[in-house]
């Protein structure tokens, strides 16, 4: 019996290290490229290249780690790996935190990541017309304010490739916080009021300006919002505000409500999420393929038959 057990033990041993094996080959890690600077330091990015490649030049997504702006960094590889495995370049940032540097620190990293990646595009064999961003929790925040801000925001920073544009052409946000004017739990509260150095009352016209509700138009990226329903941290009606704004000025929005899940996919309760992670994972890949895949493509198309008539 011991025997016996053992084998067994061998055997799904010996399975866990073929799945490693191969998830290892699935991508090339670049890591610790020095993208940008910020408050005089360097920052560093991790570009994870698919080893086969949804197309070439291939779509990238940058993917924003969450954390509350104050932990965190670039090693959030376990975040993109469904789209790495669908062909797509994604990329990892470490972004400033709000222990030391406060609003709008972290979303001038973050569009300055957008730059870095399309100006080495060629480098990387990334398509500079087709990148996306991604991100959950505080992350999904980022996200949502590279989609809605433009250079009249100001918010785009100094700390490098300031010619180069930081528009993405689709941005997904999961349970992401949309308008910091709203109320929040308690300990939400404390955390926003570190991010933004004060509390809602003391700084409105900065809880306004870090909100992306306060930008959004109808020329915004398509965006996909993912959200628990029984999410206690970021309470659901974040996304609904966003998703509600978005089709009133026509932006292309799309919402995914995930029953009985808490914050970052936590269940609550006896009664499985619905949909399932995977699930929601798999319309985030065909929602970046529609916008940074076919849309793209069909516009390349119009474009050469432009130029043929």
């Amino acid at each position: 019996m011991r025997c016996r057990f053992v084998a067994i033990l061998w055997v799904l041993f010996c399975a866990v290290q073929l799945m490693a094996q191969t998830f290892q080959v699935q991508f090339v890690l670049d890591s610790g490229i020095p993208f940008c600077t910020g408050g005089g330091k360097p920052l560093l990015m991790d570009i994870l290249i698919p080893k086969d490649r949804i197309a070439t030049p291939t779509p990238a997504v940058l993917w924003i780690h969450g954390g509350g702006w104050d932990h965190g960094d670039k090693n959030a590889h376990s975040g993109p790996a469904f789209l790495v495995e669908a062909g797509f370049i994604a990329a990892t940032l470490s972004y400033r935190l709000s222990d030391e540097s406060p609003f709008p620190a972290a979303i001038e990293d973050s569009k300055c990541a957008i730059r870095f990646l399309r100006a080495n595009a060629a480098k990387y064999g990334i398509d500079p017309d087709r990148i996306g961003v991604a991100g959950s929790s505080a992350g999904g925040h980022l996200a949502e304010l590279i989609a809605t801000t433009d250079q009249k925001a100001g918010l785009g920073g100094n700390g490098g490739w300031q010619n180069v544009s930081s528009r993405v052409q689709a941005a997904a946000s999961y349970w992401g916080v949309s308008d910091l004017t709203m109320p929040f739990p308690e300990d939400t509260d404390k955390v926003i009021a570190k991010f933004l150095r004060g509390t809602g009352k003391e700084k409105p016209d900065l809880y306004r300006k870090a909100s992306p509700v306060s930008y959004v138009s109808k020329d915004d990226s398509p965006l996909l919002l993912v959200h628990g329903e029984e999410d206690k941290d970021v309470p659901f009606e974040q996304s609904v505000r966003m998703a509600g704004i978005y089709r009133q000025v026509g932006a292309p929005v799309e919402f995914i409500a995930v029953k009985n899940a808490g914050h970052d996919f936590e269940q609550v309760g006896d009664t499985p999420t619905s949909p399932t992670l995977e699930v929601v994972h798999q319309k985030t890949v065909d929602f970046f393929k529609r916008y940074l895949v076919i849309a793209a493509s069909a516009s390349a198309n119009i474009q050469g038959e432009t130029r043929s008539q």
